[in-house]
């Protein structure tokens, strides 16, 4: 069948069926791929367009040119699955099967959910109206990063409110590196005593790896950022330059407190997709309900997931990605063949924290905050900012995406044995 094809509606049967072309389904399907050329795959992605998300943060900081951080969808599908460009609308796993949004069905014999998340910004009163507009940005908006750029060189003074959302989001230091990349141009310009930068976080720490705190820190006190912890964005005004934010104290007491701003980067909460949250594969947090170290469904044998809609306790990142495509791939494989499965996943996710233009803090912790450094100390101090994390991250890493990953080139991503 040809990459385009729209098939017959006797058609729609597969042996595997990916949810999701982004980073996690493509990369699983590849993986598949390179171990078995005969298996029959499709992917079901509605989207045109393929981004690589995690240089929308280097955009918002002038690093990056836009147009590097996306390419025609058509261009990164690979030629060996049937694409169906379609949304789907519910999965039925008890009749293995999927509904795709013009009301036909899909049969699988093996399912792999990776539709990534949604981003709610209708959480935040008044936030998706004032986008793009009165300094109100955000870096997960796609082609937002532009605007947050030049907001970041048109301001000399003023204050610059950064929040973050509860967890789980996707890219958890996100948040963080906009405000670092925007206070690092501030200083190098001359401007940054004229500012007041405030950070403004849903959660009780500045991270949740103890370990890479301290490193953090010393930039928070380099720019002189003010920190205000259990403090959650509710609602903002664009037109007034005021955001709204609900704060709570140690008791568990809320109060809301407007603050008046000049430049805004404001982060959404972020959640599964409806069809799975509403589905019976969601666990009580409406994520997909999956095996920490398998990545099979808690209860449908023959479901996998991974990526960010997954309910497993890692960080939801490109990286982590990287290191579950080749679990999903060994197990679902194991699966068909009625074999034991035997990859695991150790929860490994990797946060590139750019604390300055020409340095980044490379977090990398699998489960529990267990440190999972990919270098030894010599080459790569994790804990410490390095110009050598900025030149993986910079130089490296969407060459890797793009020629690597994306096509099953497993690159320091070999599964963990089992048990």
């Amino acid at each position: 069948m040809s990459l385009n094809a729209v098939p017959r509606e006797s058609d729609k049967k597969h042996t595997v069926v990916i949810v999701g072309g982004g980073a996690a389904g493509i990369s699983v399907a590849s993986s598949l791929h390179k171990r078995d050329r005969s298996l029959d795959i499709a992917v079901v992605e509605p989207s045109s367009t393929h981004h690589y998300q995690p240089g929308w943060t280097m955009v918002g900081g002038g690093v990056f040119r836009p147009e590097v951080t996306s390419r025609p969808m058509k261009e990164v599908m690979p030629s060996f699955v049937s694409w169906y460009q379609q949304k789907v609308l519910s999965v039925d796993p008890d009749q293995n099967r999927i509904q795709l949004a013009d009301g036909s069905w899909m049969i699988y014999e093996t399912l792999v959910v990776a539709p990534g998340l949604e981003l709610n910004w209708g959480a935040i009163d008044g936030l998706e109206e004032a986008l793009g507009q009165n300094g109100v940005t955000s870096n997960y908006r796609e082609g937002m990063a532009s605007y947050t750029w030049e907001t970041v060189q048109r301001l000399k003074n003023g204050r610059a409110l950064f929040s973050q959302p509860p967890m789980p989001i996707k890219c958890a230091g996100a948040p963080q590196k906009a405000m670092y990349l925007s206070s690092d141009y501030w200083l190098r310009h001359g401007v940054l005593n004229n500012l007041d930068i405030q950070f403004h976080n849903a959660g009780a720490v500045l991270f949740g790896v103890p370990d890479y705190v301290p490193a953090l820190e010393s930039y928070i006190r380099k720019y002189g950022i003010d920190v205000h912890f259990q403090s959650n964005l509710v609602a903002v005004n664009g037109p007034a330059r005021k955001a709204t934010f609900r704060i709570t104290d140690a008791e568990g007491n809320a109060r809301d407190e407007e603050i008046g701003f000049d430049m805004l980067h404001a982060v959404p909460p972020q959640r599964a997709p409806e069809f799975i949250r509403e589905s019976p594969l969601a666990n009580e947090g409406g994520w997909l309900d999956l095996e920490d170290d398998t990545l099979r469904h808690k209860r449908f044998a023959n479901i996998f997931g991974l990526g960010d809609v997954s309910g497993t306790g890692n960080a939801k990142t490109a990286a982590a990605v990287r290191k579950q495509a080749p679990v999903v791939a060994e197990n679902l494989l194991a699966t068909v063949r009625n074999q034991p499965l035997k990859a695991a996943y150790l929860g490994y996710g990797s946060c590139p924290l750019t604390v300055e233009n020409g340095r980044i803090v490379l977090a990398e912790f699998g489960y529990g905050g267990k440190l999972q450094p990919s270098f030894p100390k010599w080459i790569n101090d994790g804990t410490k900012a390095t110009r050598a994390a900025w030149w993986l991250k910079a130089k490296q890493l969407p060459g890797l995406y793009w020629h690597g990953m994306l096509k099953g080139h497993e690159w320091l991503a070999k599964p963990a044995p089992r048990g």
